[in-house]
């Protein structure tokens, strides 16, 4: 089974990668020194999980020890909301590649669609104008230098994704979005598809541990279900089935049994009588961007986010 998926750029990308989203700080770096030495290849970071400069850190001593080189793995992180101006995109992937002790990312995505004003929070009154093509022909002068080896976006919906395709100079090699049996994301990952554009999953397990999230994959009676009959836990399917339909995805853990357990995905397959049932689930999703909405704001409905794909 694909351990790597081909990007438009010709890299290969890791199936599997470690997510880092809410992994705190005084843990972060031994997650991911022991995702490394479990066999993962792919960090999935981000300057506004605020962690960045500990994952250097823990880079820095497993390149120093020999444990893995540089070139052996594949980093992502992305472009925060508030840095969409065309001068700050090169200043943001630079505190980045401090922070990570870089010289380049394998992957660097737009995190939003959405654009707060300079230095302001994740509040809907910050929210101004995104102007995504020229945020993107920033991105694109990243990827002319070499600081970053392939760029994309994450939580674009299909319209949004169309829109950036129809101006790109350079196309985005990855749309990183929430996918998981519970939301599949069918349209969009067929649009992904006839594109070239890799589909890569963030939450591949629903999210687990966040308490403002409902719903919960791992419980759903399809994955509980095929889990049982596989002899498999139910995260380990969820993971399988997201990389047997062509996504990368990217579990977030900090504890060694977990991050073992969900590397166990690559010698065994859903077979198809089982794989049948996933169309059977009822669709939600459980990231909605509620935080980006206010009835007097910028955006005023969750399908207004999304262009209705929800």
């Amino acid at each position: 089974m694909a351990r790597f998926f081909t990007l438009n750029t010709g890299a290969q990308m890791p199936s599997l990668g470690l997510g880092t989203w809410q992994a705190n700080p005084g843990v972060v770096g031994e997650a991911v020194a022991s995702a490394i030495k479990v066999g993962y290849r792919h960090i999935d970071c981000a300057r506004i999980y605020g962690n960045e400069k500990e994952i250097g850190l823990s880079l820095k001593k497993l390149f120093d020890d020999g444990v893995v080189k540089r070139e052996d793995l594949f980093i992502t992180s992305k472009l925060w909301c508030d840095s969409h101006a065309p001068e700050d995109v090169a200043e943001e992937i630079n505190s980045t590649l401090r922070d990570l002790q870089l010289d380049y990312v394998d992957l660097y995505l737009i995190h939003w669609p959405f654009r707060l004003k300079k230095g302001t929070s994740l509040r809907a009154e910050n929210l101004i104008q995104p102007d995504i093509p020229s945020t993107w022909s920033a991105m694109e002068k990243l990827y002319d230098s070499g600081k970053a080896r392939a760029i994309g976006v994450s939580n674009f919906s299909t319209k949004k994704l169309e829109d950036l395709l129809s101006i790109a100079r350079i196309p985005p090699a990855v749309n990183q979005v929430e996918c998981h049996p519970v939301w599949q994301q069918t349209k969009l990952r067929s649009f992904c598809q006839s594109k070239g554009v890799h589909l890569s999953a963030y939450s591949p397990l629903g999210s687990p541990g966040t308490k403002w999230i409902e719903g919960n994959v791992l419980a759903n009676s399809v994955v509980t279900e095929v889990a049982e009959k596989l002899g498999k836990t139910a995260a380990q399917v969820a993971l399988r089935w997201g990389i047997q339909v062509g996504n990368s995805v990217l579990p977030k853990s900090t504890k060694e049994s977990r991050i073992q357990e969900n590397y166990d995905v690559f010698d065994w397959s859903i077979p198809d009588d089982l794989f049948a049932k996933f169309s059977t689930i009822q669709q939600a999703r459980l990231i909605r961007g509620d935080f980006f909405i206010k009835p007097q704001g910028l955006y005023k409905s969750v399908e207004e986010i999304w262009d209705g794909e929800i």
